[in-house]
């Protein structure tokens, strides 16, 4: 296929034209979709045939992308058929291959020439939206699709990785996709630091591992979730951040910033709690204690424990949740301030970020002097 050659600095990529049938045939549209125990199903599926083409693709393999929008790709497939003299697909949908192309220079051109054609197809980094609207309009409106060509920059040769950077680089500075999802990819990206890496991790685990407290708990996928959630992925990661970001000496002497040896004070801090707070944990409908508000004041007061080094030495000596319980059990005494009946009148703050404070404080309050 005729291409152009781009060089920037050390990165090289191509342009290139597809029709609109043959690109449909060449790319693979994946979604995020994990396998927790639970069903994503697409809503209003029946003869909804945009709802039944996203739900087939839900259950494909885990990719770096978001969740398709119904909406939105009907919004397209409706411009599509009513634009007249306006280009379609004025923008370029950005492809990604890991394997390496064969480009071919033309007589007298350094830059033009003939790219081969990859064995696997392309991954979406950016333009799925418009792909998969491209597909409808495609089954609708054949003789006219076969008139369309996409303009496509292909990126080739790199590890899924390098997509991933692009696909951060191209959605962060915009609101198309939510910070759940970006948290997921923070440990991926080679420009993100290393604190914001290790966090991402170490809530990655509490999320997945079979011992986390929250397991299961923190909600990675927002309204699409079929399962009872606690607290937002990022509301997580946000004050697993703060924490790492005030003690990083700590957590770089200790743990050297791996999340996966620096896991195990993550739950064991929060296995102590769970037992102190036993008669209230995970009762959402009578109490507020596993509820995003507490569960962000329980960080703070971690990050508070994590300062007190006779503490962090009896914990480092045992490995085990007890070093945090004796510490901890003068809230057992607290249990009946987190009744969801009356609580914000208990913990009256103006928004949020007030009433954090207010429940971090009292927790802090009620700690025996390790």
């Amino acid at each position: 296929m005729l291409a152009t050659r781009i060089a920037q600095k050390e990165g090289i990529f191509y342009f290139i034209a597809y029709k609109a049938a043959e690109l449909l045939e060449r790319v693979s549209f994946t979604s995020r979709y994990y396998f927790e125990g639970e069903e994503i199903v697409a809503e209003e599926t029946g003869d909804d045939e945009v709802a039944r083409f996203i739900a087939g693709i839900e259950k494909s393999e885990k990719s770096f992308q978001r969740i398709l929008n119904r909406r939105k790709i009907r919004q397209i497939v409706n411009f599509y058929e009513t634009a007249v003299s306006q280009p379609l697909i004025p923008g370029t949908v950005l492809l990604f291959t890991d394997e390496t192309l064969r480009f071919r220079r033309s007589d007298g051109s350094e830059s033009v020439g003939f790219l081969s054609e990859p064995d696997g197809k392309f991954l979406v980094i950016d333009g799925q939206h418009r792909l998969a609207a491209l597909h409808f309009f495609h089954q609708k409106h054949a003789e006219q699709a076969e008139q369309i060509e996409v303009p496509c920059v292909v990126f080739d040769g790199k590890s899924a990785d390098f997509a991933t950077e692009m696909f951060v680089i191209i959605n962060s500075t915009h609101t198309r996709i939510n910070k759940s999802h970006l948290v997921d990819l923070y440990e991926r990206v080679s420009w993100e630091t290393p604190e914001k890496k290790f966090a991402a991790k170490i809530v990655n685990m509490l999320y997945g591992e079979s011992d986390s407290p929250l397991r299961y708990r923190i909600n990675r996928l927002g309204g699409r979730s079929r399962q009872e959630k606690w607290i937002l992925q990022s509301e997580v990661f946000n004050e697993i951040h703060k924490v790492v970001q005030t003690n990083r000496r700590f957590f770089e002497e200790r743990f050297q910033l791996r999340a996966d040896r620096a896991y195990v004070l993550f739950r064991d801090y929060l296995k102590a709690v769970r037992e102190v707070m036993n008669s209230v944990w995970g009762d959402n409908e009578r109490y507020m204690f596993t509820r995003d508000v507490t569960l962000k004041a329980l960080l703070r007061v971690f990050g508070d424990l994590v300062r007190n080094r006779k503490l962090m030495q009896v914990w480092e000596e045992s490995r085990d949740p007890h070093a945090f319980e004796g510490v901890m059990r003068p809230w057992a005494e607290l249990s009946r301030e987190f009744r969801a009946e009356g609580f914000y009148e208990r913990f009256p703050a103006k928004g949020q970020v007030e009433r954090v404070r207010r429940i971090h404080l009292r927790l802090g309050q009620h700690l025996n002097q390790a």
